[in-house]
């Protein structure tokens, strides 16, 4: 009996490749898009360690379905499908269903993927790939896919990247496992190409940048309401500021204490909208003196406008309204920003 199946093995097998339509051994190649680009900076160094890791989206570029496993579950021969595209390129899957020996394969399956159709590309073209590569796990309706986090470089010397240890044999037959379901199995590839980006974005700090200091002078002080006062905006570096303060006081200093803020507007026509540092004296000026209440904040601003960074207790409010320190002069007082540093981005070569 034994030896009745292994011969209506090797039949069905030969019948197989000589006609692509054996009834008990169906190969089924579904094609699922192209691949995708990504523009991340990569490391070509070799073998930086096999993850493997089940996910439960099917692979991007190609699948491949094997209805019928326990006919070729013997055979050592190479099995390479059709022809697919993915990002641009063509290319094949190579099976080897008991492993390839001479990638270390023994007692495992290996798979590779292969570029096709090349003679059209440059002289000392190279083709840079994040190779992922997958066996199906219905059970769990997942997909284990396998890398080592290594861009592949496919060269006219170098076709073919792959994994001679995909899955071991006595994981991927053992049916508690959950890969061959129904004598069904499949397998996939995942292949993004990864090209070097050619610009970078910069973030320079600029110290004591031009026209850093600003100056607000308040008057009419006393007769100010219980809301925020506004200065207007001045630009330093990329982007657009201003002061703010309340006259009757803020969070913990109110009522007994004067707030100063800066905050963070627009930003200039053409210019690279990123969060932005900015490193301050926030000043109170004595106006009779060079007795200033100072105070030094720096922070990431966001993107939004509006947000704002300060101090609520500047000066006590009964300093400030002793007219003989100087700070209240003829109902005014004066505020001063100098911006002492502050981020500029650019996008620029690499």
């Amino acid at each position: 009996m034994d030896s009745q199946k292994m011969s209506l093995g090797f039949l069905s097998l030969a019948f197989l490749f000589i006609t692509c339509s054996s009834a008990e051994f169906l190969i089924q190649q579904v094609t699922e898009g192209r691949g995708t680009e990504n523009n991340s900076s990569y490391n070509l160094q070799a073998n930086l360690g096999v993850t493997r890791v089940l996910r439960e989206e099917r692979p991007s570029s190609k699948i491949v379905t094997i209805a019928g496993y326990s006919v070729i579950k013997e055979r050592t021969e190479v099995y390479e499908s059709s022809v697919f595209e993915a990002a641009g390129y063509k290319w094949r899957l190579v099976m080897y269903m008991n492993g390839n020996k001479n990638d270390g394969g023994n007692g495992y399956i290996s798979l590779y993927v292969r570029m096709e159709e090349t003679e059209s590309l440059p002289y000392g073209w190279e083709v840079n790939v994040d190779l992922k590569l997958f066996v199906h796990n219905p059970k769990q309706h997942k997909y284990l896919a396998v890398t080592d986090g290594a861009v592949k470089r496919f060269s006219a010397a170098k076709k073919e990247w792959g994994f001679g240890q995909l899955i071991a044999l006595s994981t991927f037959q053992n049916a508690n496992q959950g890969y061959i379901v129904q004598d069904t199995c499949s397998f996939g590839a995942e292949i993004l190409i990864v090209k070097p980006a050619e610009k970078q974005e910069k973030v320079t700090f600029i110290s004591n940048p031009p026209n850093n200091v600003f100056t607000w002078k308040i008057l009419r002080f006393s007769t100010l309401e219980d809301k925020f006062y506004y200065s207007d905006d001045f630009i330093v570096g990329d982007r657009y500021w201003r002061l703010g303060f309340n006259p009757k006081g803020d969070g913990d200093g109110r009522p007994h204490a004067l707030p100063i803020y800066l905050y963070a507007q627009g930003f200039r026509p053409n210019a690279v909208a990123t969060n932005t540092w900015g490193a301050v004296n926030l000043r109170l000026k004595n106006q009779r003196g060079s007795n200033h209440r100072q105070l030094y904040s720096a922070a990431w601003y966001p993107i939004r406008s509006g947000y704002g960074v300060g101090v609520n207790n500047i000066i006590l409010m009964k300093d400030l309204k002793d007219t003989s320190k100087g700070y209240l002069v003829n109902d005014a007082i004066v505020f001063e920003a100098e911006m002492v540093k502050v981020s500029v981005t650019n996008i620029v070569p690499v």
